[in-house]
Parts: structure tokens; sequence; C-alpha cells
């Protein structure tokens, strides 16, 4: 084949679809299969981030593997995956498993045990259990985790996916074991094959040997029988012992409702009989939560696997090339497909060779192609960098590229280069069983790097070859080859070349139709990015020798998150030591993330050749040359110089100690031989999770109260629920893009569009002198829609491109030139607040007399504390899509907002129009936590516009880049303190100073200023206060409502100063929050009493003390034990209190139609996002009307039916919305009252048309204010919070103190929710905002360049959301169960929930903190406060304490790490000169 013979190629691919043969001639180059799929309309595989980082876009995608013979099944990033790689293969959908209506076990089981609240990501999530299935249907626990690497979801806390995704573990006698054959199909194994396994569930009582401990546990009257299974019984759950259980041990075991065997627990019958313990007092004398998952698990579908749709076997022959061609059936070809419009698109030509002589032929003649086969980098290079690519060559359908060779002369095995990693860790854990751990320790390191190298869809495609030759500098594989002197084995079309010659260590064989040569991986990276290949040539595997006697192998990785990360360091460390003399051979260390390519420590390996391996000398000497070789500049790119450099001799300590045992060598260190006890616990999986809730049952209420799943969570499973972008376009719809600043503050001198209009397809360009109305908008009117005369932050909107399709408009926007005149930027609120930079605005709360306090006071300390901003990370990002009606100005917009209201009038002023020609739409968001309270009104702004000007429907979607740069985070807050404190840990006075970065306007800043004024108290009586809080004004974007609005900022200012008031008085933190608790009828700073009836903090505290008492015991016993891994534990309460701080936001409406066939329609002012408000909202009507929930619907809240919404936000909606649809519902009900008396026992359908056919007005409207609320800050007086939803946490890590990496093993919650309205709602609201507090105080930190202003981590590849890995190993969520509500006035008694518990995610960081001061016991000069930051210092009676740790959110494992000091941090540290008057590559603002 020659690539000048056009005649050999085709042009089209065929794949199947879901089932169905799908041939596309001359597909678009630059279509991915993501955008394919939803322009055919199969809109329920989402766009989430476009880089494959958050999982919602994926889909499996079948082929036949002709070179190991059988059909595989991978979960694919659709978003990444351009449409011409599927050829040949069968793609899966979510539409393709199920419906609604007839769900696939999969999708019924995650709607059903609550998995989906937004729904957004649910389709990802679906599609990679399903994908999972398919290839194992027997799957463990632990490969059910682990097959959720790569998908991200922001609303759950992942607890309830991952119950029902384990509804399908092993389970056997409940679905039918069974085993997959090579070509797809399944056979069923027989339920006798099985019996004497026990039944599958994990602890089988069958299996279990009797225990000693006794549990409270419920026992069901009767076993639980399922329609569709109805042998099978709650297995699944298995209760755990309350929080406030007899035993308060963490070791205690499980305990279980019932017997896996169906039988009551307890009974004769029962093979599990138990004792049963008397419940203890508060705590539900039965576990409604067990027991509805358990009836809900008894009626799931049994899942068959021999039922599931087939490899379609035309595509077996197509692969292996043995179609019927005489019968008209498709030939498998090689392709060559020339792009539509070379001009613009990302690739002009593109190539699919299926043979290794095609692809060095067609290298020959394009020597310079991009090869491709997973796209996981071209992909992200082109979405991310714009980078293009003149020729393209897929790779992934070429066998000879995906072998594996043993060789036996060499003792090395070769790995096909474009084998997937999914296969390379198979094929290596193949090897490593043949071979033994001995021989192969190189590839267990591999191995273990794979372990955690991104998710499970990108290592279904990216390559061996991948990794290698696109010379990242922090590869995970890279070093690992290099340490194990591995060999890239290269390839071209003839010997000849233009190149230089390779070097002395390389080999070369020729044939007739190649030239091959190996290069050794140490001189085969040049520089960054650069490597030893030559024009023409591919890599065509990789040889890794085995291992000799004697021989050590370790790898090692650090990221901000173990999961699906890029790596901060990562290293392979090789030693081959005498096994009489102990005297090093040999030495290879490599790292990555420590130059600009990966690299060999030689000068490292050179301190230790020749030496007794083992010898303490040895061991300083091979550190302080690793410090000497790795140090990096303070500002190097990347950052964290510092913590890299510690990183490597913290590896490589590791490593000393690993092969200290491995090699049977005693550590001469004593840092070596503790640390070689504690290196299994490195090597050791990661424990399953697990979790429990517990609720008290319900009855008292038909509806309401009851653990109902989310109404839509069928739809969003089965990719039916429809999100703005999901909406089929109108004809000739448009497009439109942002045009954004490019300087954090400058004047705009000119904008210049002539470019961009010259751009093909493009419609408009706008600009501020286009907005017809008002250009100003929010609350203060302080900033422009778009800009007239200055930009205020590097992202800011500066114009708007019209186009025909989404990349036109793209390409035009970056057209678009913009001269600016730079004025000076401040971004950080430290530098804020210390230049008085600053909002009019100020809030004080002044309580007594603070000096006379603090001067009485035993001592006074003084500080200072910070947490960062955090970004929403809704999965959905901001869109919207405005429809011109054609008349009179009128407008219908679709938006993804909580404040349709907001987004009405604001499209409305812009356009200048009234606000009834304007109707806001918002069926549901995929997710918004507040993100979409205010700056979505700008993004439906944006999108009238473009409406009004060309009379045509406008797409507005934002890419991630975009939403992250524009929309707002969570306010940063620095405060400063003096408190006063008696011996005994009496609080007496508080001076506090508190600053939030507002970024550079107003929007809600005020109140968010408000809420953390008022909630720094959190749970203590402080009897003097003066506490001021000011808002700065920054240069970068506005920052805007988040979940907690200000309150756990407020909070962490306080908690973080107990505890170093805490170290100063050598106090457990707990013992102080004890002492200075509030008790019923205190009075909060803003002159608030707490009803003694409705304080519930002291009773939930004790509830989790026990636990906490017996853990602290465990943990110092296990700290005593353990020099480098530390437990820490943190116990942490929090109010929250519920209510708008404007007081005219404090209503909600309804309008409830009943129609004359008995349904009912609701509408009402809030919005849904997931949090389960329509669900809570149609129970509240079912029940206040006495009709099943079946009965009611709820469509969209819409302007034009719920006028002058509040936002949902505030976690006030269920409240106000939920008293309006009451109040509207109680009047049909009076109104129908006379019929259901006249027609007893009559349906209500007849009822119904009666009381219509009577002319009695079936609509009604409700409307509801909250009482007594308002509140005056200038008097400090009136009512500020309706109530305050109250909880407790408690939280165990454990803390890697050698990398700063953390273990969550254990979190308790017991929370108030007055009466729920969904108590299973209420569980997942619980969890879900505990992860995203975790997140917010761990893993999640927001950076921007202090040269240029812009924002640094723009996407999940650099900003870490917690991941179903990082969740708490042992969950359990209970609700208070027997509390006074007699006092609340709210609707059924219920309290809002939505953001009270996100404060208790950073008992997280609190635990750490405790971990942290465990190991600084063993640092130089134990005691010393140096290197975490400043602590409290002791203005007066402390000058006997010792100094305080000092830490703040986020609590990174860079931050962790360096605040565990010890010599490697000490060596690590940069010396102040150096640094100063240095601008750092990174800045926390």
């Amino acid at each position: 084949m020659t690539t000048t013979d056009n005649t050999s190629f085709g042009n089209s691919i065929l794949f199947f679809l879901n089932g169905d043969k799908v041939i596309i001639d001359s597909p678009d180059l630059d279509l991915t299969l993501l955008q394919y799929l939803r322009n055919t309309g199969l809109t329920g595989t989402k766009l989430g981030c476009g880089e494959g980082g958050c999982g919602a876009c994926t889909v499996m995608v079948s082929r036949y593997d002709v070179e190991q013979g059988k059909v595989t099944h991978a979960s694919v990033n659709a978003c990444l995956a351009p449409l011409y790689t599927v050829d040949g293969k069968h793609v899966m959908t979510v539409e393709g498993l199920g419906t609604s209506a007839n769900p696939h076990p999969v999708q019924e089981r995650i709607a059903l045990l609550h998995g989906s609240q937004c729904g957004f990501c649910t389709p990802g999530f679906v599609m990679s259990l399903y994908t999972l299935l398919r290839n194992n249907p027997n799957p463990t626990e632990r490969e059910i985790e682990e097959c959720f690497d790569g998908n991200l979801c922001r609303c759950t806390g992942y607890r309830p996916i991952l119950d029902a995704a384990k509804t399908f573990a092993d389970q056997a006698w409940k679905r039918g074991a069974a085993v997959v054959n090579s070509d797809g199909s399944v056979k069923a194994v027989s339920k006798s094959e099985q019996q004497e396994k026990g039944c599958g569930i994990d602890g089988c009582c069958r299996l279990q040997k009797p225990k000693e401990t006794t549990f409270a546990v419920h026992e069901p009257t009767a076993p639980f029988k399922g329609e569709a299974n109805e042998e099978a019984v709650a297995a699944l759950a298995l209760a755990t012992p309350s929080p406030s259980a007899s035993s308060p041990s963490s070791s205690s075991p499980p305990r279980s409702s019932s017997c896996c065997g169906g039988k009551a627990s307890g009974t004769a019958a029962c093979c599990k009989a138990e004792t049963v313990a008397t419940a203890p007092e508060d705590t539900a004398a039965e576990n409604q939560a067990e027991i509805d998952k358990q009836m809900v698990i008894a009626k799931f579908k049994r899942y068959d696997p021999t039922q599931e749709l087939i490899f379609p076997p035309f595509l077996i022959r197509y692969a292996k090339g043995t179609t019927a061609q005489a019968e008209g059936e498709a030939q498998m070809r090689p392709l060559k497909i020339v792009a539509k419009d070379p001009a613009t698109s990302w690739c002009q030509r593109f190539y699919r060779p299926l043979t290794l002589t095609g692809l060095l032929a067609v290298l020959e003649e394009h020597p310079d192609a991009k090869l491709v086969a997973g796209n996981s980098e071209v992909g992200v290079e082109i979405k991310l960098k714009r980078s293009k690519f003149e020729t393209q060559v897929y790779v992934s359908d070429i066998p000879e590229l995906q072998r594996i060779t043993e060789h036996e002369d060499s003792d090395s095995v070769s790995f096909g280069a474009n084998m997937t990693l999914a296969r390379f860790e198979h094929e290596l854990e193949r090897l490593i069983a043949k071979h033994g751990a001995q021989r192969t320790q190189s590839f267990a390191a591999l191995r273990e790097n794979l372990r955690y190298f991104a998710g499970n869809q990108i290592r279904n495609v990216a390559t061996i070859a991948g990794n290698v030759v696109t010379a990242s500098p922090i590869s995970d594989l890279n070093p690992v080859f290099l340490a194990a002197d591995a060999r890239v084995v290269l390839a071209s079309s003839s010997p000849s070349s233009s190149s230089p010659s390779s070097s002395s260590s390389s080999s070369s064989s020729s044939s007739a139709e190649k030239a091959t040569r190996e290069v050794r991986m140490s001189e085969f990276f040049l520089g960054y990015r650069r490597t030893a290949m030559r024009r023409g040539e591919a890599m065509l595997a990789i040889r890794v020798p085995l291992n000799a006697p004697g021989e050590c192998v370790r790898a090692f990785k650090q990221a901000k998150r173990k999961d699906d990360d890029i790596a901060i360091v990562t290293c392979g460390l090789r030693v081959r030591v005498n096994s009489v003399t102990r005297a090093v051979e040999e030495a290879a260390f490599a790292f990555g993330g420590m130059a600009p390519t990966t690299v060999l420590a030689t000068r490292t390996a050179q301190s230790v050749a020749g030496r007794a391996w083992g010898d303490a000398q040895v061991l300083d000497a091979m550190l302080a040359a690793c410090q000497d070789e790795m140090r990096l500049d303070y500002a190097v790119p990347g950052g964290m110089a510092e913590y890299r450099t510690a990183l490597t001799t913290s590896f490589l300590l590791k490593f000393w100690a690993a092969a200290c045992a491995a090699l049977g060598v005693a550590g001469g260190s004593s840092f070596g031989s503790a640390l070689a006890a504690e290196m299994a616990a490195d090597d050791a999986p990661r424990e399953v999770s697990k979790g429990a809730q517990e609720y008290a049952p319900v009855g008292d209420r038909a509806v309401v109260g009851k653990g109902v799943a989310h109404l839509s969570a069928l739809k969003q499973t089965t990719g039916e629920a429809r999100y703005v972008d999901d909406m089929p376009p109108l004809q000739g719809e448009l497009h439109m893009a942002l045009v954004l600043s490019e300087r954090a503050h400058a004047r705009v001198v000119g904008i210049d569009a002539a470019e961009a209009m010259q751009c093909a397809g493009v419609r408009r360009v706008l600009t501020a002198r286009d907005v017809p109305g008002e250009n100003v908008w929010n609350v203060f009117r302080d900033e422009e829609i778009l800009p007239t005369a200055e930009v205020h932050y590097v992202g800011q909107p500066l114009a708007l491109v019209v186009a025909d399709t989404q990349k036109a408009a793209q390409d035009a926007a970056r057209a678009v030139r913009v001269e600016y005149a730079e004025l000076p930027a401040v971004l950080g609120v430290r530098e804020a607040a210390r230049a008085g930079a600053w909002f009019a605005e100020e809030r004080r709360l002044q309580n007594g007399d603070v000096d006379a306090a603090l001067a009485a006071s035993d001592v006074v300390l003084s500080g200072e504390s910070y947490c960062g901003p955090q970004e929403h990370f809704y999965l959905e990002p901001m869109g919207a899509v405005a429809v011109p009606r054609g008349e009179g100005g009128e407008l219908d917009v679709f938006a993804s907002t909580q404040n349709p209201t907001e987004a009405q009038m604001v499209c409305a002023e812009a356009l200048g129009v009234a606000a009834s020609r304007i109707v806001c739409h918002v069926k549901r968001m995929g997710g918004g936590f507040g993100g979409k309270e205010s700056r979505s009104a700008l993004v439906a702004a944006f999108a009238a516009l473009g409406a009004h000007h060309t009379g045509r429907s406008v797409r507005l979607v934002l890419e991630r880049a975009e939403d992250m740069q524009t929309s707002g985070q969570r306010h940063p807050f620095f405060g400063e303190w003096r408190v006063g404190v008696m011996r005994d840990g009496t609080l007496r006075a508080l001076r506090a100073r508190i600053f939030s970065n507002g970024g550079f306007s107003h929007d809600l800043s005020v109140g968010v200023l408000e809420r953390a004024v008022s909630h720094i108290d959190n749970c203590y009586r402080i009897p003097h206060t003066d506490i001021v809080g000011r808002i700065c004004r920054t240069n970068t974007q506005s920052n805007t409502a988040f979940r907690s609005f200000g309150g756990c900022q407020g909070m962490f200012m306080l908690e973080s100063m107990l505890c170093e008031v805490a170290d100063r008085l050598r106090m457990p933190v707990e013992r102080l929050r004890e002492v200075n608790m509030y008790r019923g009828g205190d009075v909060t700073p803003f002159m608030q009493p707490l009803p003694p009836a409705d304080w519930n903090v002291p009773r939930m505290w004790q509830q989790l003390k026990p636990r906490f008492d017996a853990r602290r015991a465990e943990a110092d016993a296990f700290n005593a034990a353990s020099r480098f891994r530390k437990r820490g534990l943190a116990l942490l309460p929090t109010k929250f209190g519920i209510s708008f701080g404007a007081k005219h936001l404090n209503q909600g409406m309804a309008l409830v139609h009943v129609y004359m066939d008995g349904s009912v329609l609701v509408a009402h002012g809030g919005t849904e996002m997931g949090q389960g408000l329509h669900t809570k909202m149609a129970m509240v009507a079912a029940e206040t009307l006495q009709l099943p929930l079946e009965a009611v619907f709820i469509s969209e809240t819409a302007t034009n039916t719920a006028a002058n919404t509040s936002p949902t936000a505030a976690s006030a909606s269920s409240d106000l919305n939920g008293f309006a649809v009451h109040n509207a519902c109680r009047v049909l009900a009076d109104r129908l009252r006379p019929y259901r008396e006249r027609m007893p026992g009559e349906p209500f359908s007849r009822i119904a048309r009666t009381a219509y056919l009577d002319r009695c007005n079936l609509t009604a409207a409700g409307h509801y204010a909250t009482p007594d609320i308002g509140f005056n800050w200038q008097t400090q007086s009136g009512l500020l919070y309706f109530y305050f939803t109250q909880g407790v946490a408690l939280a165990e890590v454990e803390l890697d103190t050698l990398t700063g990496a953390h273990t969550t093993r254990h979190v308790d919650i017991v929370m108030d929710v007055g009466r729920s309205l969904n108590k299973a709602i209420d569980i997942g609201q619980i969890e879900g905002a505990f992860a995203q507090g975790q997140g917010w105080a761990t893993t999640e930190e927001f950076l921007y360049s202090p040269a240029s202003g812009r924002l640094l981590t723009q996407g999940p590849g650099n900003y870490k959301i917690p991941s179903a890995m990082d969740i708490p190993r042992d969950f359990r969520v209970s609700l208070l169960e027997g509390a006074d509500t007699s006092t609340l006035k709210t609707i059924f008694s219920s309290k809002g929930i939505g953001e009270p518990p996100l404060f208790l995610g950073a008992s997280v960081f609190f635990a750490l903190r405790d971990a942290v001061l465990a190991a600084r016991k063993h640092a130089p000069g134990a005691g010393a406060g140096a290197g975490a930051g400043a602590g409290a210092g002791a203005e007066s009676g402390g000058a006997d304490l010792p100094p305080p740790l000092h830490l703040e959110i986020p609590a990174t494992p860079e931050v962790l790490r360096m605040a565990c000091e010890d010599e490697l941090v000490a060596m690590a540290r940069i010396p102040s000169e150096q640094k100063e008057g240095r601008l750092p590559f990174a800045l926390r603002i």
C-alpha cells in the first residue's frame, strides 16, 4: 500500500450505535463522538468539562480485539474520542440501556437508592457501572468502587451511588452468576454451583462465627418479599450501630437488621440469631432508613447478564476481515479523510492504517504527522491550547502495535507501544503471577503507578506510547521505565534518515518492510516535550528487563488527589546490592516533576555506589545528595518548590525502608527502621467504603417525611431528563461565544472586530454600545453587562460573537482584537485588606466591654485565620437559550439559573422592555450550589442580547474554563483576632476583624459578609465581642453565593482560633469547645436567644462523645506505635441560621391546578437543582390534598406561573415555597371538602370532575411570608434568623506525614433537621454538603498567577474536587429523633438542610490538624511552631505556653507535609533571602 494510491483507502466509517448500524461518509474530522451523539438527539451523554476529567460524557465502546480473540467493552470519554475512532465498534449510550418506564437494573438501582440528585453526572456513572458488568457480571465491591475513578459527582457525596452499585457485587444467589465468553456472550451459572460459597454478601451469616458483641437492631415482623425477585431480601444494607450506641468503639462489628437468608433477625429460624440489646436514648427504636432500603432492594429487577444486547456478529467479521463482500457487506479498510474546511479545521487530513507497514508508509510521506490513539493528550491540547495538527494518523487499529513478546534470551518483555494502559495493567498482573514477585518488581512498580493513573475512561484508550513519547515531565510511567533501564523500540520505513544517528547505546536492525532501532530510556528525553525520535519514526514497543537477584524496585507518586490526578512528583527507584557485602552494585533514581523532563538523579545514585546499603551514613549521604541535586528555584513553573524537593527525599526514605525490608538488610537509621514496619500501609489496598444511615419511621403522615426517591431520578438515570443544552435546536438557531479580557485591570482603548466579522458564519459582534437598555446590573448597580471603559479581571466578558455554529463563534471570538492600557491590579485578600482596598459597607456586632474583659483575662492571644475560595463545579456549566416570540419584544429565556426572576429582570432592563415581555423558564439545573443565583443572570442577558439583535434563537453554553473564569467563587476570608481566655478555657472576649475578597463588584458580598459576621460565634458563648467585617475590592471575578454563604468562613475563623488557643493552653480543643458551648436560653452576639426546646447541639455532642473517646484512645495508641503515619480526630459542631438576610426575600408563592381527571399541577417559586425541592413540594401538595404522590406533577419553574420569586437559596426554599404550596392546596382542599363528603369512596378523578361541572374553582394561589423576621444592623435589633439547623460531626483521618496524603477513615454525623419533609433526601443533602465541605477544606485549591492575574485552575485537570475514593471509608449519618419541635413554625415542623452540613466537612481539616500535631512531636525541637504559618502570639499571661500550629484552608498535601516539621522539610526550605522580591508561580487569593 502507498499513501498516494487513494483507491486503497476508504473514507467512510461504520459502527453500531445502541444496536443500530450507522455509516457516515467523510465524517467531520473535528467532530467528537459526544458532539455526534448530541447532534443526533442522544443528549443523555453530557458535556461537563470537555477534557476527560469529569466522566459525565461516559459511553461504552465495544470492539472485537483480533489479537486477544475476544470482545472487549470499555468505558470511554466521548468528549475526547474523535468520531472517526469508532469505526468497527459498537457504541452504547445511556439511552440504549432502558427507559424510565422500563429501566435497566443499573439505572433502576441508582435511581431508587437515591444515587441521583441533580442528575447531570448520572448517565456517566450508569455507563461506567454498566461497562464493568459487561466485562465482569460478578464484580467485587472493590472493583465496583474503582470503576468510578474517572467519574465526578458534586451533589451526592458518592455514598448512595456506591451503595446502589454494590447491589451487583458477588451476589450470585440473587441475580445468577455468569461468565463472559470470548464473543461477548454470557453464560449463566446455576445457583447450585454457588451454594458452597455462601450467599455472596460480604460477611454472609453462613460463613461467620457467632459474635459476642450485641447491638440494637430492628426486627421486621416478616421477611420482605420482592416483586421481581421474591427470594431476595435486604441483602446489601447491613445496619451499623447508631452514633449513640452503647459500644462506641470504632472497631465494633456491623449489625444486621435482618439475616441475609431472609429470616427475621433473632427468630428461631434465623441462621444468625443474636440477642437484641435495648435501644439507647436518642436512638430510633427501629431504623427506618435500613427498612426502606431493604424494601426497595427486594423489589429490584433481577439482573440477568444473558439478556444484554449482544455484540453485533457482523463487527467480528468486520474486524477479522472476513465479511461477505460478495453479498454487499462492508469491509474494514484503511481510511484517508480530508477536512471539509481545512482553513478552520484542527486537522486537515486524517489516516487510519491497519498495519504497521501502512503506518510507516504514511509516515514516510508525512514524517511530522501526529499519531493519535486514545486522543487523551491531543484532544486536550486541541481543547485547551487550540493546537492544530495538519496530519493525524490513528494507530489503535494496528495489531502489531498491541502485541506482547517475552524475550527469554534477554530476560525482558516487550510491550506493544499501542497497548492501552488498561490492558497493560492486566498483562503486568499476568506476568507477575507467572514469573514471581522478585523478578517482576519493575512490573509491580508500573502497576502501582497505573492504579492511580487518570480514570478508567482514560486508561481504556490511552496507550504506553502516548505516555512515553509525549515526554511529559510529570509522566507516571516514564520514571519507572527510566529506573528499570527500559529500551524504546522505534520503527521507520527505511534505515536511512536525515536525522542524526542514534547514540552508541542504541541498537538497530532492518528488514524489507521496516527498520528498527532501540534507544535506552536514559537517552530518550532530550528536553521539554522533546525526544530522540526521528522524523518519520513510530514507537513500536518498549522492552522492560526482568529484575535480577538482589534488586529492589519501587514507584511513588504524589498528587493533590490520590485518584485520577496528575502527579506533583513521581518517581521510579531501583537498587541492586551484593547479597554478601550489601554493597550497592547499581542504582537508578528517576524523578518526574523535578525538571523539564523525566530525569535520573545521577549524583544521588553515585552517593551510594559501592557502599553498604543499610548503613545510616549511606542514607544520610543519599538524602543530602538528593536535596542538593533536586533543589528547585522558588519561582519554578508549577510552584511548590519546597514541597517538591521534600517529596524527593521522602520518597527516597520510603524506598530505603522498603529495600532494606525486601533485601533483608537492617536499616541503620532510626528513620529507616521505624518506616520499614509502616510501609505495608502504602502497599495495602485502600479499604472499601461503607456507609450507614439512620432515621425513625414516620407514623402520623401519609406522604411527608417518607424516604421517597427523587421524582426525576429514573429520568436522570435513563438520560431522559432535559437540561438547557439538551433542548433541540430551533430552526435557524445561532450560537454565541464570549470575548474575554486578557488583563487583570486595564482601560479598553479599542475593540477591533473586523477580522472576526470576516470569519465564515459570523452574524454579529456585540459590545457595550449594542445594549439597547440599561448596561448596568446587580443590586448595587456597580457592574456593567459589557464594559464600556475598563476591564477589572482576566476573563471578564468584553464582547459577544454570534455565529451559525459554536465553533464558528469561538473561532471568531479569538479573532477579535482588543487594545489595552494597563492599570494597577490587586488580587489577594490580605494585600487588599492591608492596603485598605475596601467597599464602603461595614458590618459590626458589639456586645459588652471587650477592653475590660481582655484586661481581666488570664491569657490574651492574637493571631490570624485564612480560608481560600472554592469553585462551585456544578457539573452542568452555565447556559441559556433565548427565543424571540416574534412580536412586541417578547422573549422566552430557558436558563440554568437559581433565580429566574433576576434573570427575567436583567434581560428586560438590558433590552429596554417591560419584565412582562420576558418569560424565564427553568426545568432543572445540573447543580447550582449558589453559583447560579446571581451570576447566571448575566449569561441569560448575553443570550437575550443576541436574540434581540438577530431575531433568532441564540444558545450560549459556557465551556468549563469560561465558567470558572467568569462566574465567581466562594469568598476567600482573612481574619485578625484577639481573644481573652481563662486558664480553664472559658472564653471571655473576642475582637475580630474579618475581610472577604469580594472581587471587582459587590454582587452578593454584603449578604455573605453579614452571615460570616453572624456565624463567627458558631456554637459558643463569648460574653464580650467586637466583630467587624469588611469587603475587599480586588481584580478578580466578582465572588458570589456558595452553599453556606459566608457561614462556613465565619465559623472557620473562630474554630481555627480555638485550635490555636487550645494549643497554647495545652488543652484538647474538644474540651475547649465543651467548656464554651451555648446552653439553651443563651443569647448570640446578634442578640437572638437560643430556645431551650430547639437547642440540640449539646445533646448531639453527647451522642458522639463516647465514640470520640474510644477512638481517641485507639488513635493515641496507634500514634505511639507509628512514626510516619499518624491518626487524628475532630469533634465539630455547627449551627446555621435559616432565613434570607434581606427581609423581602423571605416570601414564597405557588400556583396549584386540579384538573378534572384528578391530576394536580403545581408551580412554585423554587427551582430544582438536585436538592429534591420539587419532590418535597409534590409531597407537601399530596399530603395537604390527601392524594397519592403520583397524582402530583411539577413541570418547571417559570416567571409567568410564579412571579416575583425569591432565589432558590439560603436553605429556605422548602420553608418558603412549601408553605405557599400548602396554603394553596389547603384552599383547594377546603373547596373540595363538600364534594368528598358527598361522594365517599369515589375516586378523586370523579370528585374533581364533579366539582368542575359544578363550576368550582380548581385553581388556587398560595403565598407565604416568614413572620417576625428582620434585623437592623445599625441598631443590632430584630430577628436575624427564623431558626437554626444544627449538627455535630466526628471525623478520623490517617495522615502519611512524609507526603501529606491522607485517608478519611471514619465520619459520623448527627443532624437536627426537625421533622423532615423527606428523610432520605435530607440524608443525601447532608452527605453531599459534607463532601463539598471536605473538598473546600482539603483538596480544592484555587490559584492565580501573580504576574498576570490569570486563573490557573480552570478545570478538573488542575482543580480537584473529591472523588468517590476520597469519601470516608466508614460514613454514618443519623437524623436526630425525638427532639422537641413545638417551637418550630415551619412547614410540617421541618428544617432547611441544604447548606448547614457543609461546615461539618471541615471536621476532616481539624482531624488532619490533630494528626499533624501528633507528627510534630517527633520534629527537631518538638513543639516549635515554625513552618506552618504564624500561629497565635501571646500578648499577656502566655509566656510559659507553647506556640500553636497554624494551618489554613485548604489543607492540601503540600500544606500538610510541610507542616509536619522534620529533618527532610528543614532541608527543603528555601532561604528567605532567595524569595525576597520575587513572585511565586501561583498565588492563593
